[in-house]
């Protein structure tokens, strides 16, 4: 008993040395990976561990088109995206790993696939434990034939959270930046050591590259805790972000310059030519922070399995290549990652750089930043300009390890925006 535990232990140390503790996917064939709160694909994937009935979606294509065993696994990890010391008896009560049964083929696409998905928790797999986790999908169950992995989240709730953004006085950054105050107060929760017990993290629009950790607090009163004059919780503010729809393909929508279908009966979608915006007046409108949602108008059906795959082509316009620097798609279309998929290249002859994506139909956000070399944060401030003035959501994540405990649970959670949308 005691060397077959060994050797489990030993296989999944072996597994997760594997696997990126982020949204990411594995293999070409799978596409349009959402995880998302039921009935609602724009929301952030979270679970409240004292509302046992919620539950979350995990949905995918997989554009080989045929039946495939498909299953997904957890993970309890810290704060920081690292695998916890818990053992998954300890964070889950019932089965460890789900199959995913449910599938249907596209219909009449040029592009096929099969559609899957999955809702969990279930009444035989309940989490017991609050933090961050890591969904492993995997196929043939086999767990060393990593498909895909995203992150959610599972909040117990014992803190209150409240803020405000603003506007920096002074400095370089008064016309560029937004600054964040915020209080955590503990309520009947006892914090007694919050400099090495509590985290605080905090996400613009759900991006991992520019997200703020370990953040102090300025002001403790009892068990209220106030976070206010940190530059650290200054962001930049960027832009609005750009914007295309595919949802028809049958006519030509705004900020969509060409559509057609290739030698290999694939579409082409052809996005008008992006300009820097640094120069430019900050103009507002109304987006979705970097979103997006899956539809195809010309059938008014069930997008999950009628919506067909397009190549969207992205030209940014720029006299000269960027010295020291590359250029990136960003957005959830690009899983808010800067890696080579999402890397555009500098044409010299068209004098800019280009790159092209294989979308869902859909509405769509985007914006274009450079991560500059030997930096891991991208930089807008000349592909889209910065502005105070721009829409932003914030997430405020505290997480604590209370004393005699070993792992990090999300004790609070709230989202600003400085509009109140």
């Amino acid at each position: 008993m005691k060397l077959s535990f060994c050797f489990l232990l030993c296989t999944f140390s072996l597994f997760s040395q594997n696997i990126r503790y982020e949204d990411a996917t594995y293999q070409n064939n799978i596409k349009t990976i959402m995880l998302t709160t039921l009935n609602n694909e724009m929301g952030i994937p979270i679970l409240d561990i004292n509302q046992p009935d919620q539950q979350l979606q995990l949905s995918f294509d997989d554009l080989d088109s045929d039946i495939k065993n498909y299953s997904i696994y957890f993970i309890h990890c810290d704060a920081y995206w690292k695998p916890s010391d818990l053992m998954t008896s300890e964070y889950i009560n019932g089965f460890f790993e789900l199959n995913i049964l449910n599938y249907n083929f596209s219909q009449n696409l040029l592009q096929k696939y099969t559609h899957y998905n999955i809702n969990f928790p279930t009444s035989n797999l309940q989490f017991t434990k609050a933090g961050n986790y890591l969904l492993v999908l995997y196929k043939d169950s086999d767990k060393s034939k990593v498909v895909a992995t995203k992150r959610f989240y599972i909040l117990n709730n014992v803190v209150n959270v409240g803020g405000q953004m603003s506007q920096p006085i002074g400095g370089d950054r008064q016309y560029t930046g937004q600054h964040i105050d915020f209080f955590i107060n503990g309520k009947s929760y006892e914090i007694t050591n919050p400099s090495t017990d509590m985290k605080v993290f905090i996400m613009q629009n759900f991006r991992t590259d520019n997200a703020v950790t370990d953040v102090q607090p300025t002001f403790i009163n009892g068990n209220t805790f106030s976070y206010s004059l940190d530059d650290k919780t200054t962001f930049s503010g960027s832009n609005e972000f750009r914007y295309f729809d595919t949802r028809t393909l049958l006519t030509y929508t705004e900020r969509i310059a060409n559509v057609l279908k290739d030698d290999n009966s694939k579409w082409q979608v052809y996005l008008t030519t992006d300009v820097p915006r640094f120069n430019q007046r900050y103009s507002t409108y109304n987006d979705i922070n970097g979103n997006y949602i899956i539809r195809n108008n010309d059938k008014m059906a069930n997008p999950d399995i009628e919506a067909d795959y397009t190549w969207v082509n992205f030209f940014f316009a720029c006299t000269e290549p960027i010295a020291n620097g590359n250029i990136y798609i960003l957005g959830k279309l690009t899983n808010w990652q800067l890696n080579n998929d999402n890397k555009m290249t500098y044409n010299y002859q068209k004098k800019g750089y280009e790159c092209k994506l294989y979308l869902k139909q859909g509405y769509y956000n985007y914006m274009y930043t450079i991560l500059y070399d030997n930096q891991n944060q991208g930089d807008e401030s000349f592909t889209e300009g910065n502005f105070w003035q721009t829409e932003n959501d914030y997430y405020i994540f505290v997480y604590h390890k209370p004393r005699g405990y070993y792992y990090d649970q999300l004790i609070g959670l709230i989202r600003l925006n400085n509009l109140g949308r």
